[in-house]
């Protein structure tokens, strides 16, 4: 069942009967194809870019000692206390800043518990902290089938951009 991006309620990532108009390997190319067909007065709101063929990129940050754990986790519980504090200060008339630092400090330490014990549990299987991404390998323009002709006409006049999809 197909559903029209004009009707109210329907799903806005969705095309009427989508056709292949490209195939990408990054997205700049696909960015650069829908900015041209704007560029040209054509209906990109019946345009959709969709990343492809994904993969986890992970990027090690550096080694994790018990000290770097421990830090973490101080800081990670003083945001948490001071957004506790913060939130009880609106309840409280008296001594207000005793009762922020108080939240404060049992975050710390309830912080660095937190972060030491999931540590520990571990057992030196991940002693190392990094960033993770999910990330696409090929990125295909669609294009609803009423004005696919048009994209491809459109297309034709911007060199490269209308790659052999199935190379």
């Amino acid at each position: 069942m197909s559903m029209s991006t004009g009707v109210p309620g329907a799903n806005p990532l969705r095309l009427e009967f989508p056709q292949s108009l490209a195939v990408y390997d990054d997205y700049a190319a696909a960015q650069k194809t829908v900015d041209f067909l704007a560029d040209n007065q054509f209906p990109v709101q019946h345009l959709m870019i969709v990343g492809t063929d994904l993969k986890r990129v992970e990027r090690i940050t550096g080694r994790l000692t018990t000290g770097r754990v421990a830090l973490g986790g101080v800081l990670s519980g003083l945001w948490l206390g001071l957004f506790v504090g913060l939130i009880f200060s609106f309840f409280v008339d008296e001594n207000v800043l005793a009762m922020i630092l108080s939240t404060v400090a049992l975050g710390a330490v309830f912080g660095v518990i937190w972060a030491l014990l999931g540590y520990a549990l571990t057992r030196g299987r991940r002693d190392f902290s990094s960033i993770t991404q999910v990330v696409a390998t090929r990125y295909e323009v669609l294009v609803e089938h009423k004005v696919a002709a048009q994209a491809r006409e459109l297309l034709a006049k911007l060199p490269g951009a209308l790659p052999n999809p199935f190379e």
